[in-house]
């Protein structure tokens, strides 16, 4: 079974995370995979919209840390490296739906994204501090300037869970969805999207 799964409706793709059984953590490979999907779809003019999600109960717990000792990032170019370029660079709407554990990365790449909807039973961390790593994905920069300097300290620095309303009261989310309807609210929204930019 593919750990990334994708589908295509209308002008809409969707990327799904799709290792259930280890809460999605990441592997190089699919950062990889993601960052070429999405530089594929940057330059299809017929993708008006990304949505991203995961598979089973979590978003993503990140990296996955087997993987991450086995392969560690080395330089620039590296998989994580042109994953977050290519999140950077996207200049077309990226939606997440969000629900379970968002730990990590899993939690840094919502700060690229242009929608985030969460269910209101997710759990967001960035341990970066706890694990004596430096935040991943410029998280050092784009937090800040999404939620503000303090905001972002308390996040960063202390390294401790929070939940969707602290979420939302911060910024960090677009809104709170029941979790029965997180994918299709995230969808409609990049169906909107994709709708519009037609016109």
């Amino acid at each position: 079974m593919s750990e990334i799964v994708t589908e295509r409706s209308g002008s809409v793709l969707s990327i799904q995370f799709n290792r259930p059984e280890k809460k999605n953590a990441l592997t190089m490979s699919m950062y990889d995979t993601v960052a070429e999907l999405i530089n594929a779809a940057a330059k299809d003019d017929g993708i008006r919209a990304v949505l991203l999600s995961g598979a089973g109960d979590s978003f993503s717990a990140g990296n996955d840390l087997g993987d991450f000792l086995k392969n560690p990032p080395k330089g620039y170019d590296s998989p994580q490296g042109r994953f977050i370029d290519a999140l950077n660079s996207f200049d077309k709407p990226l939606i997440a739906a969000v629900h379970g554990a968002a730990i990590g990365s899993g939690a840094t790449m919502l700060t690229y994204c242009d929608f985030v909807y969460a269910s209101e039973h997710t759990t967001f961390q960035m341990p970066f501090v706890n694990l004596a790593l430096v935040p991943e994905l410029g998280t050092s920069y784009s937090l800040p300037a999404q939620i503000g300097y303090i905001a972002a300290a308390e996040l960063i620095l202390l390294g401790l869970p929070f939940d969707a309303r602290r979420a939302a009261e911060l910024g960090f989310v677009t809104r709170i969805v029941p979790e029965p309807s997180l994918l299709d609210t995230a969808f409609e929204t990049a169906r909107r999207f994709a709708v519009g930019a037609v016109k």
